[in-house]
């Protein structure tokens, strides 16, 4: 009989490719990992062709990956039923960058307090990091800016998000020498967003690379912190201004008249291979509400 947490041990690998990050991922030895691969190897075969920086499938390993992801297709099938349409009770399980989660998180202990048999557990991770834990099951929902593409997962658009350009209260921008004398705050989606909104803005630019930095920090819910302190400028999604508690000290620059927003599309993403829970549901229904 193959042991779950083997089988577990074995879909880990495979989505991350390395044995040192399996082992951080499950809470083991490095040592436990290659075990339970011998495991599995004694019984079925050669599994896995190692390569200095990647492992590769045999066919054998693809026919083990299938039936794991099949078995655990059932497993989650079985709890559903046996959890019934309970939609007050339970786990909440959600994942989602930073930005949107600095809005959720606060309506999700909302609804734990309207229903405290309910367990809000909720995680801030970059785009990839979401999509493996929807993935692999560890989370039920998912909210990404990045539309993926792979048919485990059943992926819907669910809410859009303007980037607006924030700077110090009292500070004026007429022209892009204004931007440089301030300086940017950077952080990890940073650059990205101030290209796509400064290209709009500032027709023919030098590029966002070639403005000083006066900062940088990788906590979303810091990032206007220096802004307020009249140290730089930011671009940052809607929902992290909105965040923001010293809203006197910072100001939105508004769009050019006749010129559109900068949007981002947040993608939900869930399993595809079964229904959503009565929670799921009640938690989106909520915050599509309360949003």
């Amino acid at each position: 009989m193959l042991q779950p947490q083997w089988l577990r041990t074995f879909r880990t690998l495979v989505s991350v490719g390395n044995f040192t990050r399996t082992a951080e991922r499950l809470d083991l030895t490095q040592a436990a990992v290659s075990q339970h691969v011998r495991q599995l190897e004694t019984r079925l075969g050669t599994l896995l062709i190692r390569h200095p920086r990647k492992i590769e499938l045999t066919p054998a390993g693809h026919a083990l990956l299938d039936f794991a992801r099949e078995m655990e297709t059932a497993e989650q099938r079985l709890t559903q039923r046996l959890a019934g349409n309970e939609d007050s009770h339970g786990d909440i399980r959600l994942i989602t960058p930073g930005s949107i989660g600095l809005a959720i998180y606060p309506r999700l202990l909302a609804l734990q307090q309207e229903s405290p048999g309910l367990n809000v557990h909720h995680r801030f991770a970059p785009t990839r990091e979401v999509v493996e834990a929807v993935l692999e099951n560890r989370f039920e929902l998912g909210i990404v800016t990045l539309k993926p593409d792979d048919p485990c997962l059943s992926v819907t658009e669910w809410a859009r998000e303007p980037l607006e350009l924030v700077v110090p209260t009292g500070v004026e921008i007429h022209d892009w020498g204004d931007l440089e004398t301030l300086g940017f705050i950077d952080h990890p989606d940073g650059q990205d967003m101030a290209s796509r909104l400064l290209s709009r803005r500032f027709p023919g630019n030098p590029g966002i690379s070639s403005l000083p930095r006066s900062g940088s920090t990788n906590q979303v819910s810091l990032i206007l912190e220096p802004v307020a302190r009249g140290l730089g400028f930011s671009v940052v999604p809607r929902h992290a201004r909105e965040a923001f508690t010293d809203h006197q000290a910072i100001r939105v620059v508004p769009p050019p008249e006749g010129s559109t927003e900068v949007v981002d599309t947040l993608w939900l993403l869930t399993r595809a291979e079964w229904p959503l829970s009565a929670r799921a549901r009640r938690v989106l229904e909520y915050l599509k509400v309360s949003l």
